[in-house]
C-alpha cells in the first residue's frame, strides 16, 4: 500500500526515517438491533489497534495511537462463516485510518 499511495519505500534497517509498530487490542463482538423478540438481529464486530508511530524527522509528530473500525453483520448468520470477509474489510478501514493519521501528509 505505502508504494501505491506515495514515494516511500520499506526498508529493513534501524535508519529509516519513520518506524510503525503495532498490536491488536481488541476484537469484541457486540450486539446491535434488536428484534421484536427482545434478541439481537445484528452483530458486530469491532478490531482495535494501538500503533506507534515513531517519526524520526521531527519527533513531534511521533504518534501512539489506538485505532477501531467495525462492520455489522446479521446474527442470524455464524462468525466463522463470514470473520474472513468482515476482517479483511475491517482491515482495510483500519490501514486508511492509519494511514491518514500517520504517513499520508510525506
Amino acid at each position: 500500500m505505502v508504494g501505491q499511495q506515495t514515494r516511500l519505500r520499506v526498508v529493513d534497517n534501524m535508519n529509516s526515517d519513520l518506524r510503525m509498530e503495532g498490536e491488536i487490542t481488541g476484537y469484541n463482538l457486540s450486539p446491535q438491533a434488536v428484534g421484536e423478540d427482545a434478541y439481537a438481529s445484528q452483530t458486530r464486530l469491532t478490531i482495535t489497534v494501538r500503533v506507534k508511530y515513531i517519526n524520526n524527522q521531527n519527533q513531534a509528530l511521533s504518534k501512539d495511537q489506538s485505532f477501531s473500525a467495525y462492520r455489522d453483520f446479521s446474527s442470524s448468520e455464524m462468525l466463522t462463516d463470514v470473520q474472513d470477509e468482515l476482517c479483511n474489510q475491517i482491515c482495510t478501514d483500519l490501514t486508511d485510518l492509519i494511514f491518514n493519521a500517520t504517513i499520508g501528509d510525506w
